[in-house]
Formats: C-alpha cells, sequence, structure tokens
C-alpha cells in the first residue's frame, strides 16, 4: 500500500500513539518498519496474537518488560573473543534477568492452560534463561566501577592485604599530625589522597620541615600536599598489590566473558523476541485503552462496522458510525451538509481496517465484520501536492488515475469530494 494513502487515513498517528505503550528500543524500532498485512492469514494470525496478549493481561496483569540495553556492540566483543568491563556485563545479566522475568511470567502457573495461547507459546518457549551466568555477574559485579571482594580467593586476599596496609598508613600519619613537633606545620588535620598516595596537607612555609615528596600544591599555593618519607614504603607496597588487584579483576572479567561466548546467538535471539513481544503487548494495551474489538474476518467482501469510532477522536466527544457495505451493494455514497462527518466517517472506515490490518483491536461493537481486501486507496481532503507542484484539483486527478490503474475488483477506494470542475 502506498505510504500517502497511509497518510492520509492518519495510520501514521496511530503508531505515533503505538509507540508510547512500546517500552523497549527494539519495539520502537520494529514500529518504525511496521506495515497493514494484506493477506487474510497474516491478519488472522496477528488478531489473535493480539486476542492472547489481552487475556493474559487480564488474567496475569502486564508482561514484565521493561527497557532492555542495547547489547548490539557487546555481542560482537564477545564474537570476537574480547573481555568485557563491567558496565557491558551488567548489561548482559539485565537482559538474562528481564529475559527470565518474562519467560516466568508465562510459564510459572500450574493451573495455567497453554492450549488457550498457541500463538504466544513459542515466543515465550523460544525465550533463553540462564540463571546461573546471571547471579555469577550480579554476585561477581556490584557496579560499573566495582568487583565483589569475594570475586575470587586472590582478589579478597589482595584487598584484606591492602585494607591493613592502608590502616597501618593512617596510624602513622595520624601520629604525625597530632604529633607536637609537626602539628604546627599542618594546614588542617587531615590524611588525603593524591595521585594515589596517601598525603598530609602543610602550610606552604613549612614544606621543607617536612622530610617527603610533594605530589600536589592548592590552587591558592598555601598548601602543598606532601607524603612523608616515614609512609613511603607503605604507598609503595600498597601501589604494588593495586597492580596485582587490577591484574586480578582482569581475570576475574575474563572468566566472566568467556562463559559467555557461546551463548551470543540466543542473546540475539532474545533480544529480537523481546522486541516482538513488546510490539504485541503495546498492540494489546493499545487496543485495550481504546476499547477495540477482534473483527470478524468474512470471504464474501463486505463490511460491516457497528458503531465504530474514529479512534483518534476524543471518546467522549466522537460519534460512532455504523457502515455496511459488500452485501447488497458494493459502492456507498455519503452525503451530507459541511462538518456532517462524511469525511470523518471515509476516514474511520479505512482506519479501522489499517489497524485490524496490523493487528490491532478496532473501537467498534463486537461482531462488526471485515474484509481482507488486496489494496486500500483514498483520496481525502484538498492535500496540495508541493513536491510536484501540482494544483489541487491536478493532484487529485493524479491520484484518481493511479487508482484507477491499480485498483482491483478486490480494492477499497475511499474518496472524497469527488467532482467534475471546471
Amino acid at each position: 500500500m502506498n505510504n500517502k494513502y497511509l497518510k492520509t487515513l492518519e495510520y501514521d498517528k496511530i503508531i505515533d500513539k503505538l509507540s508510547n505503550y512500546c517500552k523497549t528500543y527494539i519495539g520502537k524500532e520494529n514500529l518504525k518498519n511496521i506495515k497493514p498485512s494484506f493477506s487474510k492469514l497474516e491478519v488472522l494470525d496477528l488478531l489473535e496474537l493480539t486476542n492472547e496478549a489481552i487475556s493474559l493481561i487480564y488474567r496475569k496483569s502486564n508482561i514484565p518488560l521493561s527497557e532492555v540495553p542495547n547489547i548490539s556492540v557487546y555481542i560482537k566483543n564477545l564474537e570476537s573473543s574480547m573481555v568485557l568491563s563491567n558496565k557491558p556485563l551488567l548489561d548482559i545479566a539485565k537482559l538474562l534477568k528481564i529475559s527470565r522475568e518474562v519467560k516466568e511470567y508465562f510459564f510459572n502457573d500450574d493451573d495455567f492452560d497453554y492450549s488457550e495461547y498457541e500463538s504466544l507459546h513459542s515466543f515465550f518457549n523460544n525465550i533463553y534463561t540462564n540463571k546461573s551466568i546471571e547471579d555469577k555477574i550480579f554476585d561477581v559485579v556490584i557496579d560499573e566501577n566495582t568487583i565483589a571482594d569475594d570475586a575470587s580467593p586472590t582478589l579478597n586476599s589482595l584487598r584484606k592485604q591492602s585494607k591493613k596496609l592502608e590502616q597501618s598508613i593512617r596510624d602513622k600519619l595520624n601520629s604525625f599530625i597530632h604529633s607536637n613537633t609537626y602539628s604546627k606545620y599542618i594546614m588542617e588535620p587531615i590524611i588525603t589522597i593524591r595521585s594515589d598516595r596517601y598525603v598530609i596537607p602543610i602550610k606552604e612555609e613549612y614544606k621543607s620541615q617536612v622530610k617527603g615528596f610533594i605530589h600536589d600544591v592548592s590552587s591558592s599555593g598555601s598548601t602543598v600536599f606532601i607524603e612523608p618519607i616515614s609512609v613511603f614504603e607503605l604507598n609503595n607496597e600498597i601501589a604494588n598489590i593495586k597492580v596485582e588487584e587490577d591484574i586480578e579483576i582482569e581475570k576475574i572479567l575474563a572468566n566472566l566473558s568467556s562463559l559467555l561466548y557461546d551463548y551470543t546467538d540466543k542473546l540475539k535471539y532474545n533480544l529480537n523476541l523481546l522486541g516482538e513481544l513488546d510490539l504485541i503487548f503495546a498492540k494489546a494495551n493499545y487496543s485495550i485503552e481504546i476499547n477495540g474489538i477482534k473483527p470478524v474476518l468474512n470471504d464474501t467482501k463486505y463490511l460491516d462496522l457497528k458503531s465504530a469510532r474514529h479512534p483518534l477522536i476524543d471518546k467522549d466527544k466522537v460519534v460512532p458510525i455504523d457502515i455496511l457495505i459488500g452485501k447488497d451493494y458494493s459502492s456507498l455514497v455519503i452525503t451530507g451538509p459541511n462538518t456532517g462527518g462524511k469525511t470523518v466517517s471515509l476516514k474511520t472506515t479505512g482506519l479501522l481496517l489499517l489497524m485490524a490490518y496490523t493487528g490491532i483491536f478496532i473501537p467498534a461493537k463486537e461482531n462488526s465484520s471485515i474484509y481482507v481486501f488486496d489494496n486500500i486507496f483514498a483520496d481525502i481532503g484538498d492535500e496540495q501536492s508541493i513536491q510536484e507542484s501540482l494544483s489541487t484539483f491536478s493532484s487529485h486527478m493524479s491520484t484518481i488515475i493511479e487508482i484507477i490503474n491499480k485498483a482491483t475488483s478486490n480494492s477499497l477506494v475511499l474518496l472524497d469530494e469527488l467532482r467534475i470542475r471546471y
């Protein structure tokens, strides 16, 4: 179907509405490529997916789906056997957690009759979960900058040594700060860190009285930060342990990364599945919001829309309409005064069909029946074709010629203000 007809019928505005119900970036990305289907079998499948999703929402509340991290780059790194840092590992663990919760949402119910959800079953069933890897990552990686002390015995031992040394340095520096000999040289009685070394703030005029190494000077120049010679070796030991700690952390990250090397395809597949489920449940939630119904699909090429409402008009102001065409007659002329609702009726008819063809329930009464046409054409309103610099009338004529050339006996044609102009 030509995009200009979709725009004429305001299909793009429905897609914008639908995006508000998507919870993931993948679902929203999928929306950018969504189009109505003109295959009855596909439409039946789409509507059934929405129907089952609505049933699940009423039975179990909404799917526990939240924004998933974009791990595409991390997957490529894993495919090259690279070592991931903290954040990528946490993002993958988050994806595994969301995947597990979504799968449990569907399957963790002993009284659940899965035969009622044949269309959705495969989506949930194919989600990959690995709680072992998920837990290992969350246990080891505390945040983007921190690895847990007990991530390995070696790391635990190194950090205990480091803490003992730090305490020894603090004890020595505290004695220095509060000694009768040096207290008058101290700008403030505090211990601080410069260049990963423990230092104390000394008044600039007394810097020569303290044996040690200057690591920094205050912006005013009145304070120098000195590492006393008495803690030099202890600071060196801490620095050496820090190097060993970094090496051990790299080993830990390498081990965690290696756990994921064999599952990159499953991670990619999970992203796709969660994106598809996000879109399915977005359609379901939007359908609920507009009080939509699942239309009946007939094979005899007729429309019977009962109390159909335009979904973009305030539900408290919209006037429901009945549209019946295709049984006793194949053409329908709507007449009436200006602002009488003729254009809205045409747009409502076309838009509701496009919604159904996308798998969205339509705002109408139960037992409304529709046909899956092979195309929908619409020439509605006085659109000016600026791009081709055509007059309004010429633009209409160009559209109508296209419709005449392309429409078949199984197409739906919606024409507004069709008249000869002299």
